[in-house]
């Protein structure tokens, strides 16, 4: 007879406990907020607080199954309130020294009139370094004119650079709605008004900048240049945390698929659902959702193939990281020079909506810009 021993017996093995779950944010940590998640710069944990933005937030009262006149009224509250929080993240802040501004303005592609806001370095004589600036929001609500993106467009100025920024139609809010390709529309009139008057501007090269929503518009009217063989009139591209992919309605197990930052810190200044409501009224139905206009994210080697230098700077904390960063691999896949910065610590435009509570993460992307367009 076999007597099995208990050592070797399952009943009588020990239970091994789960391992930790060592991936980052809410991938390891479904509880975890921006506060909570120890990557968090505590700096801009505090500047966020007093808004209540720095935890989960409650979730939009519509979705892209709702009707369309419900979401755009959401989105003109939405941009009431964070048109509120930029101009609280400025407020105390000194003028920016050493800066000229003007306004012009000049006809849009529809008949409409379309504004640019100049910034220059007072005195400067010379050719010199020109920006042409596109404000975020996710293309559907902000303005150019708002305190946040006068401070961006000045303080880049003020390194010795002619900085541009259109005030583009959006898809919702104050300057809408207009859903795509509207806002598309009016930067590439912009493109090509500031590159005809590049004598008169005293700008030598001409970059497209933007962040977020900005930053799809920089990275399409840059494919659009391309593909109406107008690609001469762009030297380079600079794209700040991109919302480029469109991908924010699915499951969470298809968004971690697809872009694991999605789920990682989803919630995190911006949520998922939040940006696939601005989808939906950018894009209305969805019609659009694989067009590298709409959602540069998609596009192939092919399409960004002879594109001129990039830099995509992207934000650790921030739900749309990892597209950023998928941007970045076609466009080296396509041979085009392209760079990728990494700010550690900071949520979506972190290093640039931060000016006060974080001065030397501004100044970086700052400096970087500058040193880019310097370098073109």
């Amino acid at each position: 007879m076999t007597v099995q021993s208990p050592q070797s017996s399952p009943q009588s093995s020990p239970q091994q406990p789960a391992p930790p779950d060592v991936r980052p944010g809410r991938l390891g940590d479904h509880h975890l907020e921006l506060r909570t998640d120890p990557r968090s710069d505590p700096r801009m944990v505090a500047a966020l607080a007093p808004f209540g933005l720095d935890g989960a937030g409650a979730p939009p009262p519509v979705d892209r199954n709702s009707p369309r006149e419900a979401q755009l009224a959401f989105l003109v509250e939405a941009e009431a309130g964070f048109e509120a929080v930029f101009a609280a993240l400025m407020v105390d802040l000194p003028p920016v020294e050493g800066v000229e501004r003007s306004t012009e303005t000049f006809t849009g592609p529809g008949g409409d009139e379309i504004t640019l806001f100049i910034s220059r370095p007072s005195g400067a004589a010379g050719p010199l370094p020109g920006v042409l600036h596109i404000h975020g929001g996710g293309m559907v609500i902000l303005s150019a004119a708002g305190p946040a993106y006068a401070r961006i467009r000045d303080e880049i100025a003020a390194t010795g650079v002619v900085v541009v920024g259109v005030e583009y139609r959006n898809g919702a809010g104050v300057l809408g709605a207009h859903p795509f390709p509207a806002g598309l529309d009016d930067c590439t009139a912009a493109l090509h008004h500031v590159h005809e008057q590049r004598e008169r501007l005293g700008i030598s090269t001409l970059t497209l900048a933007g962040e977020s929503g900005g930053a799809n518009l920089a990275l399409a009217t840059a494919l659009r240049a391309k593909q109406d063989g107008h690609l001469d009139e762009v030297d380079g591209v600079y794209a700040m945390v991109p919302y480029v992919s469109g991908l924010y309605g699915g499951t969470e197990a298809e968004r971690e698929r697809a872009l694991p930052s999605l789920v990682e810190n989803d919630g995190y200044f911006i949520s998922c659902a939040l940006m696939d409501v601005m989808a939906a009224v950018y894009d209305p139905g969805g019609r659009h959702a694989t067009d590298p206009l709409a959602w540069p994210y998609h596009a192939s080697v092919d399409e960004v193939g002879g594109l001129p230098p990039h830099v995509v700077s992207v934000c650790e904390v921030d739900p749309l990281r990892d597209e950023g960063i998928a941007y970045h691999a076609t466009l080296q896949r396509a041979g085009v020079p392209a760079s990728l910065r990494v700010v550690p610590g900071t949520c979506h435009a972190g290093d640039v909506i931060f000016r006060a509570a974080m001065p030397e993460v501004f100044a970086a992307t700052i400096g970087d810009i500058h040193r880019f367009v310097s370098g073109l």
